[in-house]
C-alpha cells in the first residue's frame, strides 16, 4: 500500500514562494514517475509538473520558469519549489505516483491548499 503524504501549503502574499513537499511510503520511491497536480475550484484537476525516475522533468507553460519540481531518493520525497506566485496559482495541489509504470498515476496524496492573496 503506497501513502503519499503533502505538506509546505498555505497563505502567501504574491511574489513569494512556498515549497511543497511529498513523502512517499510502502514503495521502491525511486524507480517512480511522480507528479504534481492542481485543481482551482470550478476547474480540472491540471498537471503542473513532473518528474521521471531518471530526473526528466516537464512544467505546464503556466508555470514554467517559476515552479520547480525536484526528488530526494534518499528521503524517498519529492518537492515543488513555487516562486513568483500568482493568485491565478491558488488551488489545492495533489502529488501522484505512477506506481504500475502505465503512463498514468496510480496514487494520489490528500492534497495541500495553497492561496496566493494579498
Amino acid at each position: 500500500q503506497v501513502q503519499l503524504v503533502e505538506s509546505g501549503g498555505g497563505l502567501v502574499q504574491p511574489g513569494g514562494s512556498l515549497r511543497l513537499s511529498c513523502a512517499a511510503s510502502g514503495s521502491i520511491f525511486s524507480i517512480k514517475d511522480m507528479g504534481w497536480y492542481r485543481q482551482a475550484p470550478g476547474k480540472q484537476r491540471e498537471l503542473v509538473a513532473a518528474i521521471t525516475s531518471g530526473g526528466s522533468t516537464n512544467y505546464a507553460a503556466s508555470v514554467k520558469g517559476r515552479f520547480t519540481i525536484s526528488r530526494d531518493n534518499a528521503k524517498s520525497t519529492v518537492y515543488l519549489q513555487m516562486n513568483s506566485l500568482k493568485p491565478e496559482d491558488t488551488a489545492v495541489y495533489y502529488c501522484a505516483m505512477d506506481y504500475y509504470f502505465r503512463g498514468k498515476y496510480d496514487y494520489w496524496g490528500q492534497g495541500t491548499q495553497v492561496t496566493v492573496s494579498s
